[in-house]
């Protein structure tokens, strides 16, 4: 008998959920549609030939997208190139993968970013260290007042030198690259007027033996302290500071940790805060499209390290400070060319 009622139970509760399952469901408030689930920008770079680990700006511009990641929810990725022919392929790539925003990392990617923007008018550009003089509506180029940043590492290296002659390594002969050159030139003039300054030219961001044997010779010569604006190039410069007891000067990142005692300044470019800047706009619509944008002194886009109080004395510092108010205001007009450094 018990059996038999629970049989009845059991049938009836199976009615009754069909019965609920069958029921219409509640429509939703008038003027109310639920609300998309929000997908994740998807945000691309494509690195320079130095690679994402170059201690310089494809791993500061790297740092910036993670930070993008952590703080504004967005998916990162990177592909990096070995060789100028990996560029397109790898714009390419990033294309078809559904990016947002694809980044070209450097100045020598500006032809390929182009052609693509124009290729791709529907898919967002953006590149670093390159203005064009018609930009396209679906990119934008990042670029920074190198010059700035390098007048004051370059101060620093004319009051710091014991032996009145200081180096300068750049990675390859371009306007980017000048910009830190004549900026470094200026600040070592104005701090120092008899102060010598060795320069070369690598040819190559991403070859630290060449870095290694230029600063090799630069040290024999003389010079106690050398700047480089070479990417992975430099890294080689700075090894070579370290073993032979000598100063360096970083760039594009705080160089410091690399070799504590013997970088004594950078000459800090902030790719990192360009990218995460410019997601920001992206995730909030505001893709400044069209546009170039550009970081100095006054937009905490280039800087000296902050681990510069280890070795540079403090009143050397002051002065440092001293001159960035003067550079923001116009007083110090800096050199980025070497036609506007011998004019001066």
């Amino acid at each position: 008998m018990l059996r038999k009622r629970m049989s009845v139970f059991l049938a009836m509760v199976l009615v009754l959920g069909l019965l609920a399952g069958c029921a219409p469901k509640a429509p939703a408030p008038q003027g109310e549609t639920p609300a998309p689930a929000e997908q994740a920008v998807k945000i691309a770079m494509v690195t320079d030939v130095g690679g994402v680990n170059d201690r310089s700006f494809n791993q500061s511009a790297w740092e910036g997208l993670q930070r993008a990641k952590s703080e504004l929810g967005v998916e990162a990725n990177y592909l990096e190139s070995r060789q100028e022919a990996d560029y397109e392929t790898n714009i390419e790539t990033l294309v078809d993968q559904g990016n947002d925003l694809v980044w070209g990392i450097g100045f020598l990617m500006g032809n390929t970013i182009e052609d693509a923007a124009q290729n791709y008018p529907d898919q967002k550009f953006a590149i670093i260290d390159y203005a064009y003089e018609n930009t396209p509506a679906n990119l934008v180029g990042v670029v920074f007042k190198e010059q700035e940043a390098s007048f004051l590492v370059g101060y620093i290296a004319g009051k710091m030198t014991k032996t009145n002659k200081v180096g300068f390594i750049g990675g390859m002969d371009f306007d980017v690259i000048h910009r830190f050159h004549y900026g470094f030139k200026a600040g070592v003039k104005f701090a120092n007027p008899d102060a010598e300054v060795l320069e070369q030219y690598a040819g190559a961001f991403d070859k630290p033996a060449i870095g290694r044997s230029i600063a090799e010779g630069m040290y024999q010569q003389g010079a106690d302290i050398i700047f480089h604006a070479a990417g992975d190039t430099g890294n080689g410069m700075i090894e070579v500071a370290r073993e032979q007891n000598k100063f360096a000067i970083g760039v594009d990142k705080d160089q410091n940790a690399d070799a504590p005692d013997h970088v004594i300044t950078s000459a800090m470019k902030r790719v990192d805060n360009a990218m995460f800047n410019i997601a920001e706009e992206l995730k909030d619509g505001n893709f400044p499209g069209g546009t170039t944008v550009v970081y100095g002194l006054a937009e905490g886009g280039v800087d000296i390290a902050p681990t510069s109080d280890k070795h540079v004395p403090a009143e050397i510092l002051a002065e440092v400070e001293s001159l960035k108010g003067k550079i923001v205001s116009g007083e110090i007009k800096v050199p980025q060319s070497k036609e506007e450094f011998e004019a001066q």
